[in-house]
């Protein structure tokens, strides 16, 4: 890893560049000022999908869900609590496939919850299905070691 990250404002989408040794030191944005992380997942859109999950230096966790699925519903507490562990190692985003049908079409969405891991805008990892806790850790961790 470069000793200065590269990280898209979740708000803006403009590029920041971090020093690495100051990620952990909750950042703000250059152009408008507000918290690169704020311990909860980015809500992504197309308007958002390609500027938070496309660009930059950081691996980004999306949940592809909707509000009628209750197994999505039971997951989003973990999903949250996860945000706030793995931040800002990582970006956790959600993405409402029922609001936003052209991107679970564009990644073959077929069940939901889908896990997609993106880094630089490629899928590296994929998981279907609700997880604990430990589960979502794990599948982390296995994913950012890679192959």
């Amino acid at each position: 890893m470069s000793t200065v990250l590269t990280i898209p404002c979740p708000h803006c989408g403009a590029l920041n560049r971090v020093p690495t040794a100051r990620v952990g030191e909750q950042p703000n944005c250059g152009r408008c000022r507000q918290a690169l992380f704020d311990g909860h997942p980015v809500d992504l859109t197309t308007a958002n999908f390609d500027a938070v999950a496309g660009r930059g230096d950081l691996p980004v966790l999306v949940d592809f869900w909707a509000p009628w699925c209750g197994p999505c519903v039971g997951f989003a507490p973990v999903f949250v609590q996860a945000a706030r562990q793995f931040e800002p190692r990582l970006r956790l985003a959600k993405l409402d496939t029922e609001a936003q049908p052209q991107l679970a079409q564009r990644f073959g969405i077929r069940s939901i919850p889908t896990l997609i891991l993106f880094r630089q805008g490629h899928e590296i990892a994929r998981q279907s299905g609700a997880l604990n806790a430990a589960q979502l850790q794990q599948f982390i961790q296995t994913a950012l070691a890679g192959p």
